[in-house]
């Protein structure tokens, strides 16, 4: 799939909903591949989940660390192109996050905002650059309700989120039908969460954050060498690496070549920040 671009149709939409569904950004051999991964780290690492009784989940930050294919998704080629258009240059990775919610009868679904208790009071206006987005990448077929779909209110990015928990069936809640392949980005502040999985299988998903880099990231403080060995001079960059020493400001205030380096072509493999 050619790179997206934030167009004028996906703007007003984004104004007004808060959110994109995006057709088709995996290709088949990706989704194939990814979905191996996926599939090794749930039988490694998956748990009883906290909302889902004894059935084992797996929700895996930072797994970064786990396969060199996670790393390849920090400029995803067919979605990175359109964070840059939305949040502006100066941005990082802060989340990495593999999820599976298996089938079970007693998990009801769940409702919420991203970013904790202040982020949840915090609203920007639809000219604005965001604080914080994520997309989160389908792997499996969500073409019905009730498979876990992952589950909107569009236009509550601009409502206040009420004191009491909000149901998942609840008046102006969407269920999103996707395909494994697809991809919906959605602002912070939009209230979300996942619907009752009823089907018979899992479902999975990747989620990436991207922040403001004056933003603290969410599920690492820093990453291993040998990870960052695997990465281009832009997820570098996208990690944290200013290319500099460490300073006051220093992510607060971007270095002269962000611009340039978020631009970069993420095919062409360097080491260091030197372009």
């Amino acid at each position: 799939m050619s790179p997206l671009r934030f167009s004028s149709e996906m703007q007003r939409q984004w104004a007004i909903d808060g959110y994109l569904l995006l057709d088709g950004v995996l290709k088949k051999n990706e989704l194939k591949r990814i979905s191996s991964v996926v599939d090794r780290l749930y039988r490694t690492h998956a748990q009883p989940g906290t909302k889902t009784g004894n059935k084992k989940t797996l929700d895996r930050r930072n797994a970064l660390d786990d396969d060199d294919v996670f790393v390849e998704f920090i400029d995803h080629p067919a979605t990175f192109d359109l964070v840059l258009d939305i949040l502006g240059p100066n941005i990082q990775l802060s989340m990495a996050e593999v999820v599976v919610r298996p089938p079970d009868p007693r998990f009801k679904g769940f409702i919420h905002t991203d970013g904790g208790q202040a982020m949840k009071q915090i609203r920007v206006t639809e000219t604005s650059w965001p604080l914080q987005i994520k997309i989160q990448y389908f792997l499996t077929d969500v073409n019905r309700e009730d498979r876990g779909n992952f589950t909107v209110f569009p236009g509550s990015h601009l409502r206040p989120y009420p004191d009491q928990p909000v149901a998942v069936d609840a008046p102006g809640a969407v269920q999103l039908q996707a395909k494994a392949g697809d991809a919906a980005v959605f602002a912070h502040s939009l209230w979300h969460g996942a619907a009752p999985n009823h089907a018979h299988r899992a479902r999975k998903t990747l989620i990436y954050c991207y922040s403001q880099m004056c933003f603290r990231t969410f599920d690492f403080l820093q990453h291993a060498p040998e990870v960052l060995k695997k990465c281009t001079a832009r997820q570098r960059r996208l990690l944290g690496d200013l290319g500099r020493d460490w300073r006051p400001g220093a992510y607060f205030y971007a270095p002269e070549d962000q611009g340039k380096v978020m631009k970069y072509n993420s095919r062409l493999r360097r080491n260091g920040s030197n372009f």
